[in-house]
Protein backbone atom coordinates (compact mmCIF):
# COMPACT_ATOMS: atom_id res chain seq x y z
CA UNK A 1 0.00 0.00 0.00
CA UNK A 2 1.13 3.25 -0.39
CA UNK A 3 -0.41 6.42 1.58
CA UNK A 4 -1.69 9.35 -0.98
CA UNK A 5 -2.62 13.23 0.03
CA UNK A 6 -5.83 13.01 -1.14
CA UNK A 7 -5.42 16.23 -3.22
CA UNK A 8 -2.72 13.81 -5.06
CA UNK A 9 -5.56 10.82 -5.08
CA UNK A 10 -7.68 13.54 -6.59
CA UNK A 11 -5.14 14.16 -9.62
CA UNK A 12 -4.44 10.56 -10.52
CA UNK A 13 -8.36 9.69 -10.56
CA UNK A 14 -8.15 7.76 -7.41
CA UNK A 15 -10.50 9.81 -5.27
CA UNK A 16 -13.25 12.87 -6.02
CA UNK A 17 -12.46 15.94 -4.40
CA UNK A 18 -13.64 19.47 -5.01
CA UNK A 19 -10.78 21.63 -5.44
CA UNK A 20 -10.31 24.74 -6.79
CA UNK A 21 -6.06 24.44 -6.81
CA UNK A 22 -4.91 20.73 -7.28
CA UNK A 23 -1.23 19.82 -6.05
CA UNK A 24 1.20 19.95 -8.61
CA UNK A 25 3.57 17.37 -6.91
CA UNK A 26 2.57 13.79 -6.57
CA UNK A 27 2.88 13.94 -2.40
CA UNK A 28 3.17 10.25 -1.44
CA UNK A 29 3.88 8.86 2.48
CA UNK A 30 5.67 5.92 3.54
CA UNK A 31 5.13 4.43 7.09
CA UNK A 32 2.85 5.16 9.76
CA UNK A 33 3.35 6.30 13.28
CA UNK A 34 6.52 7.95 13.69
CA UNK A 35 9.69 6.65 15.83
CA UNK A 36 9.81 10.09 17.16
CA UNK A 37 7.51 12.54 18.86
CA UNK A 38 7.42 16.17 17.54
CA UNK A 39 4.56 17.98 19.26
CA UNK A 40 2.67 19.47 16.27
CA UNK A 41 3.01 15.87 14.25
CA UNK A 42 0.06 13.67 13.60
CA UNK A 43 2.14 10.85 12.97
CA UNK A 44 4.18 11.53 16.26
CA UNK A 45 4.85 8.67 18.36
CA UNK A 46 2.47 9.80 21.07
CA UNK A 47 0.15 11.67 18.92
CA UNK A 48 -3.37 10.70 19.25
CA UNK A 49 -4.55 11.78 15.96
CA UNK A 50 -6.09 9.51 13.45
CA UNK A 51 -3.11 7.87 11.47
CA UNK A 52 -4.44 8.63 7.81
CA UNK A 53 -3.41 12.69 8.43
CA UNK A 54 -0.27 14.80 8.04
CA UNK A 55 -0.71 18.27 9.06
CA UNK A 56 -4.46 18.77 7.95
CA UNK A 57 -4.09 16.87 4.83
CA UNK A 58 -5.90 13.34 4.95
CA UNK A 59 -3.68 10.12 3.46
CA UNK A 60 -5.78 7.24 1.63
CA UNK A 61 -4.18 4.18 1.17
CA UNK A 62 -4.04 2.70 -2.37
CA UNK A 63 -2.24 -0.55 -4.06
CA UNK A 64 1.14 0.98 -5.21
CA UNK A 65 0.85 -1.24 -8.77
CA UNK A 66 -2.53 1.44 -9.05
CA UNK A 67 -0.66 4.49 -8.36
CA UNK A 68 2.82 4.61 -9.97
CA UNK A 69 1.27 3.78 -13.11
CA UNK A 70 -1.23 6.82 -12.79
CA UNK A 71 2.11 9.31 -11.59
CA UNK A 72 4.11 8.44 -15.03
CA UNK A 73 0.68 9.39 -17.03
CA UNK A 74 0.17 12.48 -15.01
CA UNK A 75 3.93 13.40 -15.31
CA UNK A 76 3.77 12.21 -18.99
CA UNK A 77 0.37 14.89 -19.76
CA UNK A 78 1.82 17.59 -17.07
CA UNK A 79 -0.65 17.37 -14.91
CA UNK A 80 2.44 16.54 -11.91
CA UNK A 81 5.55 17.64 -11.91
CA UNK A 82 7.62 15.94 -9.48
CA UNK A 83 6.83 13.37 -6.44
CA UNK A 84 7.30 14.03 -3.04
CA UNK A 85 8.03 10.99 -0.79
CA UNK A 86 6.79 11.69 3.04
CA UNK A 87 9.24 9.05 5.11
CA UNK A 88 7.87 8.46 8.86
CA UNK A 89 11.18 7.33 10.83
CA UNK A 90 10.69 3.38 10.83
CA UNK A 91 12.26 0.62 9.58
CA UNK A 92 9.31 -0.71 8.00
CA UNK A 93 8.79 2.83 5.73
CA UNK A 94 12.12 2.64 4.70
CA UNK A 95 11.55 -0.57 3.42
CA UNK A 96 8.76 0.63 1.99
CA UNK A 97 10.21 3.83 0.67
CA UNK A 98 12.78 1.86 -1.35
CA UNK A 99 10.49 -0.50 -2.86
CA UNK A 100 8.50 2.87 -4.09
CA UNK A 101 11.96 4.79 -5.41
CA UNK A 102 12.77 1.18 -7.59
CA UNK A 103 9.13 1.49 -9.35
CA UNK A 104 9.10 5.22 -9.78
CA UNK A 105 12.70 4.84 -11.41
CA UNK A 106 11.56 1.99 -13.70
CA UNK A 107 7.96 3.41 -15.01
CA UNK A 108 8.89 7.14 -15.36
CA UNK A 109 11.32 9.85 -15.41
CA UNK A 110 9.55 12.11 -12.65
CA UNK A 111 12.26 14.26 -10.59
CA UNK A 112 11.47 12.35 -6.91
CA UNK A 113 12.42 14.51 -3.63
CA UNK A 114 12.43 13.12 -0.35
CA UNK A 115 11.54 14.26 3.12
CA UNK A 116 12.49 12.72 6.42
CA UNK A 117 13.48 14.19 9.63
CA UNK A 118 15.94 11.61 10.97
CA UNK A 119 18.84 10.07 8.51
CA UNK A 120 22.47 9.73 8.18
CA UNK A 121 25.11 10.64 5.36
CA UNK A 122 25.24 7.08 4.58
CA UNK A 123 21.29 6.60 3.67
CA UNK A 124 21.16 9.68 2.54
CA UNK A 125 23.44 8.65 -0.11
CA UNK A 126 21.80 5.65 -0.82
CA UNK A 127 18.98 7.41 -1.50
CA UNK A 128 20.54 9.64 -3.56
CA UNK A 129 22.15 7.30 -5.98
CA UNK A 130 18.53 5.31 -6.31
CA UNK A 131 17.28 7.94 -8.04
CA UNK A 132 15.78 10.79 -5.59
CA UNK A 133 16.92 14.44 -6.88
CA UNK A 134 16.45 16.11 -3.99
CA UNK A 135 16.22 15.70 0.06
CA UNK A 136 14.49 17.79 2.68
CA UNK A 137 15.81 17.19 6.20
CA UNK A 138 13.38 19.44 8.32
CA UNK A 139 15.22 21.53 11.01
CA UNK A 140 11.20 22.71 11.85
CA UNK A 141 11.92 24.60 15.01
CA UNK A 142 14.26 28.26 14.82
CA UNK A 143 14.35 28.33 18.01
CA UNK A 144 17.09 25.67 20.05
CA UNK A 145 15.49 25.54 23.30
CA UNK A 146 12.07 24.97 21.54
CA UNK A 147 13.56 22.63 19.40
CA UNK A 148 13.94 20.66 22.18
CA UNK A 149 10.49 20.95 24.00
CA UNK A 150 8.66 20.21 20.58
CA UNK A 151 10.77 17.75 18.86
CA UNK A 152 13.21 16.29 21.34
CA UNK A 153 17.07 15.59 20.71
CA UNK A 154 19.84 18.52 19.71
CA UNK A 155 19.08 21.43 17.18
CA UNK A 156 22.65 21.90 16.64
CA UNK A 157 23.45 18.38 15.86
CA UNK A 158 20.68 18.83 13.57
CA UNK A 159 21.39 22.13 12.08
CA UNK A 160 25.36 20.76 11.69
CA UNK A 161 23.85 17.57 9.48
CA UNK A 162 21.84 19.71 7.09
CA UNK A 163 24.51 22.02 6.89
CA UNK A 164 27.05 18.87 5.99
CA UNK A 165 24.58 17.41 3.67
CA UNK A 166 24.63 20.70 1.76
CA UNK A 167 28.25 21.12 1.14
CA UNK A 168 28.39 17.06 0.29
CA UNK A 169 25.60 17.40 -2.11
CA UNK A 170 25.67 21.01 -3.09
CA UNK A 171 21.99 21.87 -4.52
CA UNK A 172 20.28 19.44 -3.44
CA UNK A 173 18.97 19.55 -0.30
CA UNK A 174 16.07 21.13 1.18
CA UNK A 175 14.86 21.69 4.69
CA UNK A 176 11.56 23.14 6.20
CA UNK A 177 10.96 26.11 9.07
CA UNK A 178 7.09 26.16 10.83
CA UNK A 179 6.67 29.93 11.90
CA UNK A 180 4.61 30.34 14.70
CA UNK A 181 5.96 28.01 17.32
CA UNK A 182 7.40 30.58 19.53
CA UNK A 183 10.43 31.50 17.94
CA UNK A 184 11.67 35.49 17.25
CA UNK A 185 11.15 36.58 13.98
CA UNK A 186 14.71 37.51 13.75
CA UNK A 187 15.86 34.00 14.74
CA UNK A 188 13.80 32.65 11.41
CA UNK A 189 15.00 35.48 9.00
CA UNK A 190 18.77 34.82 10.29
CA UNK A 191 18.31 31.23 9.62
CA UNK A 192 16.83 31.96 6.25
CA UNK A 193 20.31 33.77 5.33
CA UNK A 194 21.91 31.05 6.76
CA UNK A 195 20.43 28.35 4.65
CA UNK A 196 20.48 30.39 1.25
CA UNK A 197 24.28 31.43 1.20
CA UNK A 198 25.02 27.56 1.63
CA UNK A 199 22.55 26.46 -1.05
CA UNK A 200 19.86 25.12 1.02
CA UNK A 201 16.56 25.47 -0.02
CA UNK A 202 14.10 26.85 2.89
CA UNK A 203 9.73 25.51 2.69
CA UNK A 204 8.32 27.64 5.32
CA UNK A 205 5.29 26.16 6.82
CA UNK A 206 2.70 28.47 9.47
CA UNK A 207 2.02 26.20 12.51
CA UNK A 208 -0.95 24.18 12.10
CA UNK A 209 -2.58 22.87 15.56
CA UNK A 210 -4.09 19.05 14.69
CA UNK A 211 -6.51 17.71 17.39
CA UNK A 212 -4.85 14.51 19.28
CA UNK A 213 -0.97 16.37 18.84
CA UNK A 214 0.77 18.00 22.00
CA UNK A 215 0.23 21.41 20.44
CA UNK A 216 -3.08 21.18 19.53
CA UNK A 217 -4.14 24.26 21.54
CA UNK A 218 -1.48 27.02 20.16
CA UNK A 219 -3.18 28.77 17.91
CA UNK A 220 -1.80 29.22 14.56
CA UNK A 221 0.19 32.19 13.73
CA UNK A 222 -1.04 35.85 12.95
CA UNK A 223 -0.83 36.28 9.64
CA UNK A 224 0.63 39.50 9.60
CA UNK A 225 3.69 37.69 11.03
CA UNK A 226 3.65 35.24 8.12
CA UNK A 227 3.42 37.84 5.51
CA UNK A 228 6.23 39.44 6.92
CA UNK A 229 8.79 36.31 6.98
CA UNK A 230 7.86 35.31 3.53
CA UNK A 231 8.61 38.65 2.57
CA UNK A 232 11.94 38.66 3.97
CA UNK A 233 12.33 35.09 2.56
CA UNK A 234 12.06 36.34 -0.85
CA UNK A 235 14.10 38.93 -0.76
CA UNK A 236 16.95 37.03 0.91
CA UNK A 237 16.69 33.87 -1.62
CA UNK A 238 16.61 36.15 -4.54
CA UNK A 239 19.91 38.21 -3.26
CA UNK A 240 17.94 41.32 -2.61
CA UNK A 241 18.00 42.26 0.92
CA UNK A 242 20.69 40.62 3.20
CA UNK A 243 19.55 39.67 7.19
CA UNK A 244 21.78 42.50 8.29
CA UNK A 245 20.12 44.76 6.52
CA UNK A 246 16.89 43.87 8.08
CA UNK A 247 15.58 46.06 11.12
CA UNK A 248 14.16 43.81 14.24
CA UNK A 249 12.88 45.04 18.05
CA UNK A 250 14.10 44.52 21.00
CA UNK A 251 11.86 41.81 21.20
CA UNK A 252 12.37 40.37 18.06
CA UNK A 253 9.65 41.54 15.25
CA UNK A 254 10.83 42.28 11.96
CA UNK A 255 9.92 45.62 11.23
CA UNK A 256 11.80 47.36 8.28
CA UNK A 257 12.73 45.32 4.98
CA UNK A 258 13.75 48.66 2.94
CA UNK A 259 11.98 51.59 1.23
CA UNK A 260 8.48 51.08 0.69
CA UNK A 261 8.55 51.93 -3.25
CA UNK A 262 11.70 49.75 -4.00
CA UNK A 263 9.62 46.82 -1.87
CA UNK A 264 6.27 47.52 -3.69
CA UNK A 265 8.51 46.99 -6.79
CA UNK A 266 10.34 43.61 -5.44
CA UNK A 267 7.25 41.98 -4.18
CA UNK A 268 4.86 42.99 -6.80
CA UNK A 269 4.84 39.85 -8.73
CA UNK A 270 2.59 38.32 -5.35
CA UNK A 271 5.25 35.03 -5.61
CA UNK A 272 6.44 35.56 -2.16
CA UNK A 273 3.04 34.66 -0.43
CA UNK A 274 3.20 31.34 -2.53
CA UNK A 275 3.95 28.05 -1.32
CA UNK A 276 7.91 27.84 -0.95
CA UNK A 277 10.69 24.89 -1.50
CA UNK A 278 11.69 22.48 -3.73
CA UNK A 279 10.34 23.61 -7.48
CA UNK A 280 6.63 22.76 -8.75
CA UNK A 281 5.57 22.22 -4.86
CA UNK A 282 2.76 23.87 -4.15
CA UNK A 283 1.15 22.10 -0.85
CA UNK A 284 -2.94 22.68 -1.67
CA UNK A 285 -4.80 23.66 2.00
CA UNK A 286 -1.57 22.08 3.83
CA UNK A 287 -1.75 24.81 6.22
CA UNK A 288 -5.22 25.89 5.59
CA UNK A 289 -8.84 25.39 5.41
CA UNK A 290 -10.60 25.94 2.22
CA UNK A 291 -12.06 29.12 2.72
CA UNK A 292 -9.51 30.21 5.87
CA UNK A 293 -6.91 31.80 6.20
CA UNK A 294 -4.40 31.66 3.27
CA UNK A 295 -1.25 31.49 4.29
CA UNK A 296 0.65 29.76 1.33
CA UNK A 297 -1.36 30.60 -2.06
CA UNK A 298 -1.18 27.21 -3.93
CA UNK A 299 -1.14 29.12 -7.18
CA UNK A 300 -0.10 32.56 -8.73
CA UNK A 301 -2.23 35.34 -7.01
CA UNK A 302 -4.82 37.55 -9.10
CA UNK A 303 -4.06 41.08 -8.97
CA UNK A 304 -6.58 41.84 -6.66
CA UNK A 305 -5.14 39.54 -4.06
CA UNK A 306 -1.33 41.14 -5.48
CA UNK A 307 -2.47 44.73 -3.94
CA UNK A 308 -4.13 43.18 -0.83
CA UNK A 309 -1.25 41.37 0.17
CA UNK A 310 0.97 44.61 -0.45
CA UNK A 311 -0.65 46.51 1.43
CA UNK A 312 -1.35 44.50 4.48
CA UNK A 313 2.52 43.71 4.46
CA UNK A 314 3.40 47.42 4.56
CA UNK A 315 0.69 47.85 7.38
CA UNK A 316 2.54 46.08 9.48
CA UNK A 317 6.13 47.31 9.07
CA UNK A 318 7.63 50.90 9.11
CA UNK A 319 8.26 53.39 6.75
CA UNK A 320 11.58 54.45 8.38
CA UNK A 321 13.64 52.73 10.94
CA UNK A 322 13.39 54.29 14.88
CA UNK A 323 16.47 55.00 16.90
CA UNK A 324 15.68 52.62 19.55
CA UNK A 325 15.73 49.43 16.72
CA UNK A 326 18.40 48.20 15.32
CA UNK A 327 19.98 46.21 12.55
CA UNK A 328 20.24 42.40 12.83
CA UNK A 329 23.61 41.68 14.07
CA UNK A 330 24.37 45.05 15.20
Amino acid sequence: MIKVSAGTAHVLGLKQLKTDAPPTTAYLMAGEKCSRSCGFCPQGRDSQSRSDLLSRVTWPGFQMQEVVPRIAAAFQSGEIKRTCLQVVNSREAWLHTREMIAELTRQTDVPICLSCTRMDMARLEEMLAAGVERIGLPLDVANPELYSQIKGGSWSEQLAFIEAAARTFPGRISTHLIVGLGEREEEICQLLQRFTDQGITVALFAFTPVPGTALADRPPPPLAQYRRIQAAHWLIKNKLVRVEQMIFTASGRLVYLGAREQLRQWLACGRAFQTSGCPDCNRPYYNEKPGGIMYNYPRPLTEAEREQELAFLFSSLKTEPKEEEQCSGA
